[in-house]
């Protein structure tokens, strides 16, 4: 079923688009992410979907936008809307990058992988991370996995435990500055904000 996501967005790519561009539940995670990022920061959008709203949040702050989706007709739309930034078709899981980043962003992203893969991706992003940089996603409040449905289609979603995503950070050298579990503010999504410290 993971592998089948790709193939899910690209059908529904536009209904999607539709879909974000009328909701922004994490426009206040993403001040608190902003904050501490230098002036022009690199920023990697890990499932930026069509740059809407969240990558042009961040672009319109300011900032340098590296987009990475699976989707080839979401990139194509991100593209269209901010061809000054780099957008990259790819599993993130496959993504390679030629440079650090002030801060990583994989919101309604990561937990679309399995449990394994997502320890991996953290791994991961926390060495693409400069010290001092941020990382911001999202998770579900236990270890799981389950099918929801988006678009009348059956759609997986996965997590670690809390106590697994912290032992991650201790790894790999990220310190955890806030979490707030099934976040009412953000649709009951649990929400995790790191930074890099070494």
């Amino acid at each position: 079923m993971p592998d089948r996501i790709a193939e899910h967005y690209e059908r529904h790519a536009q209904r999607f688009d539709r879909a974000r561009r009328r909701a922004f539940p994490e426009r206040d995670w993403l001040d608190r992410f902003l904050l501490p990022l230098p002036r022009h920061a690199h920023v990697l959008d890990l499932g930026c979907g069509a740059g809407e709203p969240v990558a042009r949040y961040v672009i319109d702050a300011g900032h340098q936008l590296t987009g990475v989706d699976v989707s080839e007709r979401m990139i194509a739309l991100a593209r269209t809307r901010f061809p000054r930034h780099r957008w990259l078709r790819t599993d993130m899981r496959a993504a390679t990058m030629d440079r650090g980043f002030d801060g990583v962003l994989a919101w309604d992203s990561l937990f679309h992988l399995p449990p394994i893969d997502q320890a991996a991706m953290i791994t991961r992003i926390a060495g693409w991370l400069e010290p001092g940089g941020v990382f911001l996603f999202n998770s579900g409040p236990a270890r799981s996995e389950c099918i929801g449905s988006q678009f009348g289609d059956a759609l997986y979603h996965a997590s670690l435990a809390p106590e697994e995503y912290r032992a991650l950070f201790d790894e790999t050298g990220l310190l955890e500055i806030a979490y707030a579990p099934e976040d009412e503010a953000s649709g009951g999504r649990s929400v995790w904000l790191a930074r890099k410290e070494r």
